[in-house]
């Protein structure tokens, strides 16, 4: 077994939309990590019936709330179809970091970092805590408050808050 430094992450998701919970965890990577990757997946049939915004919409807002935030530095952000293995051996990634809020969020990426270890052993799967912060925060709680004209301004950044009709 060889050792190394891993010195490229990629963190992937959805991003429908990105809220302050994915964003601190892509900050708290890229002060573990040199390099970022936002791998931001298309994801066709999430739950179902698809996502809320288009896959350009969804990189595009991922690219401003980083540009916001001042956190651009050292992360890139590329949409994705397909496999999260083969990106990241694509983009000779040493690891994929996930956001864990709860323990049910532990059980779906533990299933996930299996699969994918099966796919790729040389990947390494981290995970993350979610800042207590903003632990209580997913991308559907958002967009539903949005929907019934809450305030959703301490759950996304501005250009978020905009694409939701909620500025």
């Amino acid at each position: 077994m060889s050792e190394s430094t891993i010195k490229h992450v990629v963190v992937p998701g959805t991003f429908d939309p990105v809220t302050y919970g994915h964003l601190d965890v892509i900050a708290r990577s890229r002060k573990m990590f040199p390099r970022v990757t936002v791998a931001v997946a298309a994801s066709v049939n999430k739950n179902g019936n698809g996502t809320q915004f288009s896959l350009d919409e969804r990189v595009e807002m991922v690219r401003e709330s980083l540009r916001e935030l001042n956190i651009e530095d050292g992360i890139d952000v590329v949409p994705f179809t397909g496999l999260l293995m083969d990106l990241c051996q694509q983009l000779g990634a040493g690891g994929v970091v996930k956001g864990l809020r709860a323990t049910t969020d532990f059980e779906y990426e533990l299933q996930q970092a299996d699969l994918n270890f099966h796919l790729a052993p040389e990947v390494e799967s981290i995970f993350v805590m979610s800042s207590p912060k903003f632990s209580y925060i997913s991308s559907s709680v958002v967009r539903e408050l949005a929907a019934m004209g809450g305030d959703v301004s301490f759950l996304v950044p501005p250009n978020v808050r905009i694409r939701l009709g909620r500025a």
